[in-house]
């Protein structure tokens, strides 16, 4: 008798929960006790039940059928649930769908792994800076990094050109590469090509002064032109 029990347990199949479901419900505004109501849905979906009755939920939960049927209408009214109609051989029924939930899972989890990535790029350019002025960046400097990305819209990219910029200039300083940025935004540059071309374009129209070959040639090599002087 024990063993004919348990093997109609194991018979009876499983259900897969989605990790992701776990992973993001609170993040979605959903409590505990709105996540199992979901996922009983999504275990009588699973087994070919479209539309469970409130006696069927409350059957498996510690809720009346009345609240059952309060939670799953709050569930639906907040679209995480909807009920759908399906048409078989011309009879009509009602079904539950999940699409709801599953896009709004999805969407999340996408924003997670892009403010991640991004978080990281801000993390990384941070560490750039403090490398290059060879300290840790000041409170203010930090603060004015922060606004290029958040206000200004610089990409991580052209910033870390403007960086380079002063670098090579030998004006290693916040206002020297604000002022790069500010000018490369006044003129519509959002890449680093355009950057470049833009800088080559200046570089052209200064007067040249009469060297040596030589030192003209390292002088070229050097982005002379002072963005200060704008």
């Amino acid at each position: 008798m024990e063993m004919k029990f348990l093997i109609n347990l194991i018979e009876s199949g499983s259900i897969s929960v989605p990790s992701i479901l776990l992973d993001y419900y609170n993040q979605l505004g959903l409590n505990e006790q709105e996540c199992m109501m979901l996922i009983h849905v999504h275990a009588f979906l699973s087994k070919g039940d479209d539309f469970p009755t409130f006696d069927n939920l409350a059957a498996r939960m510690t809720l009346d059928e009345t609240e059952c049927a309060e939670l799953l209408r709050r569930l639906i009214q907040r679209g995480y649930l909807s009920i759908i109609q399906k048409n078989d051989n011309n009879i009509y029924s009602e079904a539950y769908s999940l699409q709801p939930l599953w896009e709004k899972l999805l969407r999340t989890s996408y924003s997670q792994v892009v403010e991640s990535s991004s978080k990281s790029n801000d993390e990384a350019l941070y560490t750039l800076f403090e490398t290059e002025f060879g300290r840790p960046l000041s409170p203010i400097e930090c603060e004015t990094l922060a606004m290029w990305i958040d206000q200004d819209r610089h990409s991580p990219k052209l910033i870390k050109g403007a960086l380079r910029e002063a670098v090579i200039s030998g004006k290693l300083n916040f206002r020297y590469i604000d002022r790069i940025l500010f000018e490369w935004k006044k003129n519509g540059i959002k890449t680093l090509d355009q950057a470049k071309q833009h800088g080559d374009k200046i570089r052209n129209h200064q007067p040249r002064t009469s060297t040596s070959s030589h030192k003209q040639q390292n002088i070229s090599e050097m982005p002379s032109y002072n963005w200060l002087d704008k």
